[in-house]
């Protein structure tokens, strides 16, 4: 016998050993698919699921004994990687039950000296595996360890051969023979065992991630719709006709809804028209229900007391008394007397409404107090002006001014004022149109992050009748 015939011969047989692996592994990982192979996983085992799982891991080894190759006068298989196989994933019970199948099938083989100690092997490497999965507080120990194992169980299987089996002479010309190929095939089919079963325990781990995500995605668009909708329902179906003025409002909610609203109150007192403008800070249902208590106070109080500064400073009190949450809203509120043509007005923290004169001049309505919602002793004033035919009153809240092109640069108080003076001979909702135009037209289809609200008004001529 020449050097390279055993080496060859070892070769061969890790080869053939290999081929019975591949068919074990396609076996073993159909069991992995099983829905009784996942109520290991998640720790939700019942007697069937371990009947079930013993006995397939247990057919697995059989299989392993059925495919081994005969040596000496002995047989050499994989038949200790299905036990193995099954306590590291499954636990000791069915690590044991698997080695006991696989174990009584190899005695029953015939009487062949190495019997005993192979099926002792069988038992004993499903008591390792379930023994080590146990005391890896039931998690599978990776795929370096499983591999190691593996390898210390052949080295078992092959020290139960020398011990047990005679005569002894033929014991250790077996051993010496098949040690290397059955050790380094056992390693290599639970390695790759190890890989699949990692790879799914990692595959449903991210479904699982994904079904959380997508939960979350669903529980925050129910959110946003719901929030959406206290916002729609608060706003006004529809815009009393003012006598001597064009009234042109519109809210576009953002996708992250905020929480703008606008209203006209008629009549606020006796001839007189109520209308506000108001953003809330924050978003989502929190700021939408902030909204609606915020609107519900202010047009209460709008038909209670007589003067803006009178309302607003009650609605601020009682705003201050429920805003726990640190919220608060700005807002801008005035009382047209159609008539005198006059415009009282307070503007609690928000955006200057901008105040285009017919001749050609600008106007900017600045704050008269702080926003609703900050402090209960907030003191307003109550300026007076003037809204002229062909004057115009521009409301808007900051998504219109904060709305940014692809370069992030903000759509601006300057280009919403080129806006108005490009198009203050037409009628106000056709400068409302335009000023929404202009501002989608400067986004270039990049997401709406806050609501747009604006309301125009422009003065003109009475009919002579």
């Amino acid at each position: 016998m020449t050097f390279l015939e055993p080496i060859i011969a070892n070769i061969q047989t890790c080869v053939i050993l290999l081929q019975m692996v591949c068919v074990i592994i396609v076996i073993t990982y159909l069991i992995m698919r099983s829905r009784f192979f996942t109520d290991f996983q998640n720790q939700t085992l019942t007697w069937k699921s371990s009947l079930l799982m013993t006995l397939l891991f247990g057919l697995v080894s059989i299989y392993g004994t059925e495919s081994g190759i005969y040596v000496f006068g002995t047989q050499i298989n994989i038949r200790d990687l299905g036990p193995i196989a099954a306590g590291l994933t499954c636990g000791p019970v069915v690590g044991l039950g698997a080695g006991i199948i696989g174990g009584l099938y190899r005695f029953a083989f015939g009487s062949e000296f190495t019997r005993v100690a192979c099926t002792l092997a069988a038992i004993i490497a499903g008591l390792i595996g379930g023994g080590v999965y146990y005391l890896n507080r039931r998690q599978f120990i990776g795929l370096k360890g499983a591999v190691l194992i593996a390898g210390c169980m052949e080295l078992i299987h092959m020290g139960l051969v020398l011990l047990i089996s005679r005569p002894t002479s033929q014991a250790v010309s077996l051993v010496s023979q098949v040690v290397i190929p059955m050790t380094l095939a056992n390693m290599a089919g639970i390695a790759i065992f190890s890989y699949i079963y990692q790879n799914m325990i990692i595959e449903r781990k991210t479904s699982r991630e994904r079904d959380l995500i997508r939960d979350d995605l669903q529980r925050k668009q129910a959110e946003l719709n719901i929030a959406r909708d206290i916002q729609l329902s608060f706003l006004p179906d529809t815009i009393p006709s003012i006598k001597g003025y064009q009234v042109a409002p519109m809210s576009l909610p953002a996708r992250e809804v905020g929480g703008d609203f606008y209203d006209v109150i008629v009549p606020v007192s006796q001839d007189k028209v109520g209308i506000l403008i108001a953003d809330v800070s924050g978003k989502g249902v929190p700021a939408a229900l902030f909204m609606a208590l915020s609107r519900t106070i202010t047009r209460a109080n709008a038909t209670w007391h007589k003067s803006a500064v009178s309302v607003i400073t009650e609605t601020n009190m009682m705003i201050c008394e429920d805003a726990r949450s640190g919220m608060f809203v700005t807002l801008f509120f005035c009382v047209l007397h159609p008539d005198k043509r006059t415009l009282t007005f307070v503007n609690a923290g928000h955006n200057p409404p901008l105040l285009f004169r017919e001749q050609g001049t600008l106007e900017e309505l600045y704050p008269t107090g702080p926003a609703l919602g900050i402090m209960d002793d907030g003191e307003y004033t109550e300026p007076v002006t003037t809204l002229e035919p062909d004057d115009i009153l521009v409301m808007y809240t900051d998504g219109v001014t904060e709305s940014v092109n692809r370069k992030d640069e903000e759509f601006g108080v300057e280009r919403l004022e080129s806006i108005v003076w490009e198009n203050r001979n037409l009628p106000a909702a056709e400068i409302r149109d335009a000023i929404i135009q202009a501002v989608s037209g400067y986004t270039d289809g990049q997401d709406q992050f806050d609501d747009i609200t604006i309301i125009v008004m422009k003065g003109e001529e009475l009919q002579s009748t």
